[in-house]
């Protein structure tokens, strides 16, 4: 529980009959119950929700990185509790899976505000730029991968990371309250979406570059088509080149330690912040925008 908004994290770790009674208690009073945060093979309580008489005001669902639940049920859920979802997050190993839950997303939850994905497949990418463009968004973050572990996937990464770029731009709303890439981001790609987007405003904007190209090559864009236009209000730049292991890294560089570009972006009422500093960790993005 956290304050007086308590959310419930349901996990395959711990005792397995604790967690279960405490959840069935909150289900069976509904006391506060607005956010769940799955990361369970057990799906008894989704079938104890999904069987309540009465409707199931879920406004926060995030499902979690090892969880292999069927999605026949969790479609269920959200017919029940679609209406009421506000905040949708996902780390899902198996794309099967993360397709259907967010195409089921799609047809179910008319009112999503808030959307994390912090893994995109092939066949999700897709399904997750629909889901954007059919949603007036408050929050999205978006990561094209967490780890790597070899050629091939980075290769794949870069792929899905340039479609991402160059389809964004135009589907997102006038305003954001919170924007976050993190992309392989290859120029071009990277003025395409600065170019579709610039009838939107950011409060925070957070890039994060996993391709490895210094910050200068880009911000001589960002000022021009997003700091001189005045688009955000925060502002956060990092470049990560990664090695063949998630744990290699070769380099690493924020925008917060140039000074005189710090500087420069302050003059034009562009506050500049640490990327870690700034960003929403998987962990914490539904109860930061609850």
């Amino acid at each position: 529980m956290v304050g007086e908004t308590p959310y419930i994290y349901y996990s395959f770790r711990g005792n397995e009959n604790i967690i279960k009674d405490s959840l069935s208690k909150l289900i069976d009073s509904q006391k506060n119950l607005k956010r769940i945060i799955f990361d369970s093979n057990n799906a008894g309580f989704i079938q104890k929700i999904i069987n309540l008489t009465k409707p199931f005001k879920l406004k926060s669902l995030f499902i979690c990185k090892k969880s292999q639940v069927k999605a026949g049920l969790l479609q269920s859920l959200l017919q029940k509790s679609g209406d009421y979802l506000e905040n949708f997050g996902t780390s899902c190993d198996y794309d099967l899976l993360e397709k259907q839950i967010i195409d089921s997303i799609i047809i179910y939850c008319k009112n999503i505000k808030s959307f994390a994905v912090f893994s995109i497949y092939d066949k999700t990418i897709y399904s997750t730029i629909n889901l954007i463009e059919k949603r007036n968004l408050n929050h999205l973050s978006i990561n094209i991968d967490q780890f790597l572990t070899g050629n091939s996937l980075i290769e794949g990464c870069i792929k899905r990371s340039s479609i991402i770029l160059q389809n964004l731009g135009q589907i997102l709303p006038s305003k954001l309250e919170y924007l976050n890439l993190s992309l392989h981001i290859k120029l071009n790609d990277f003025k395409i979406f600065l170019k579709n987007s610039q009838n939107t405003f950011i409060k925070k904007l957070l890039i994060d570059n996993k391709e490895g190209d210094d910050i200068l090559v880009i911000l001589p864009h960002i000022k021009e088509h997003i700091m001189k236009k005045k688009r955000v209000k925060y502002l956060a730049i990092t470049d990560t080149f990664f090695g063949s292991f998630a744990y290699d890294i070769f380099r690493y560089k924020d925008l917060f330690y140039l000074n005189d570009e710090v500087e420069e972006f302050r003059l034009h009422n562009v506050k500049v912040q640490k990327y870690y500093d700034l960003t929403i960790s998987i962990t914490d993005f539904i109860k930061e925008v609850d």
